[in-house]
């Protein structure tokens, strides 16, 4: 997260803890979208404004301005959506030229998804990579081509590493099996910083 974010949108916000935080570190205006009402409206307490809708239908131009966000963030959002593709790209549009795109995003070549395929077995969970409300899913692969076939370029990439997808006190070992070779497999979660293609 720039330090220097003035402008920023929290796309899928839910009840604003993140845009809380970020606009007392940053002292940033904060903006969010939000698909459940009930969640937008312990949003709006904490935001500057809340936009309550689902982002692929919205018509964005009635409630944004173009190139004024210098940070959007999609913080596990991406997966939910039926064409995360066309809707980063779209976002583009209302981000300043220098501003800097968040996204944070499930590894589905988790060591556990290949665990309970080889039992022949897709683990439906509330949470998580295998969250049941997920409609699309990645790899470090996937991620790339989204963010290339959305004018993207990458600047930073983090991994959050666990053994176990749900918290656990095996996970404190996780960095530790994180060799090149396999790193992908305890990947948890990737935190991707992008910039506009030059």
């Amino acid at each position: 997260m720039p330090q220097n974010a003035k402008r920023v949108l929290d796309v899928g916000c839910s009840v604003g803890t993140l845009g809380e935080a970020i606009a007392k570190r940053n002292q940033a205006e904060v903006v969010g979208i939000e698909l459940d009402s009930e969640m937008a409206k312990l949003a709006q307490v904490k935001l500057d404004r809340v936009i309550v809708g689902n982002v692929e239908n919205l018509n964005l131009d009635s409630f944004l301005t173009p190139y004024y966000f210098d940070c959007i963030i999609f913080g596990d959002i991406l997966e939910h959506l039926i064409d995360p593709w066309s809707t980063l790209a779209e976002f583009i549009n209302y981000l300043q030229n220098d501003g800097v795109i968040i996204i944070s995003i499930p590894n589905i070549k988790h060591i556990s998804t290949i665990i309970n395929l080889f039992r022949g077995y897709w683990p439906y969970r509330e949470r998580g990579i295998h969250d049941k409300t997920h409609l699309r899913f990645f790899t470090y692969r996937n991620i790339m081509e989204l963010v290339e076939q959305a004018g993207l370029s990458v600047t930073k990439i983090e991994r959050k590493y666990r053994i176990i997808e749900h918290p656990h006190r095996l996970n404190k070992l996780a960095n530790l099996l994180a060799l090149p070779i396999i790193k992908d497999f305890f990947t948890f979660q990737y935190l991707i910083a992008t910039i506009r293609k030059q």
